[in-house]
């Protein structure tokens, strides 16, 4: 039997019992009044209870997703694996330059530090580069 419930049942007592004005009636009767008010505020609690816990549970999925985009694993990004660097030195500045392998094949580029534009020559054996007179 829930709270409301048995609140409900004193009620009914009270009731069938046909209390008069007397001051222990009064008492009784307001005693009932007030039990009926803590029952109701209690349902209004237990809903917003299940109202913040749904909340709760979606903030939790949301910052679990915020959580793998920021801390991925480095294990589960196989792509990383296959990006290779190099570090070129400019003749003209001697400012060193980590160049990725896409620009590499593009052929040129011109230094960040002097401006000073840098050829590069492939001397791979590839089909996708297009410096490469091999296919």
């Amino acid at each position: 039997m829930t709270l409301s419930e048995r609140v409900a049942y004193l009620k009914g007592l009270a009731e069938g019992m046909e209390l008069g004005d007397s001051k222990q009636e009064k008492l009784l009767k307001e005693i009932i009044d007030v039990l009926e008010n803590v029952a109701s505020d209690m349902l209004d609690v237990e809903d917003d209870i299940i109202d913040i816990g749904e909340q709760v549970d979606e903030i939790d999925e949301d910052l679990a997703a915020l959580e793998d985009e920021v801390y991925y694993d480095e294990d589960d990004d196989d792509d990383d694996d296959d990006d290779l660097f190099y570090e070129v030195t400019c003749p003209s500045c001697n400012d060193t330059i980590c160049l990725d392998e896409e620009t590499l094949l593009d052929g040129s580029i011109d230094c960040p530090n002097c401006g000073e534009t840098l050829e590069f020559e492939c001397e791979c054996n590839c089909e996708d580069c297009e410096g490469c007179d091999e296919e």
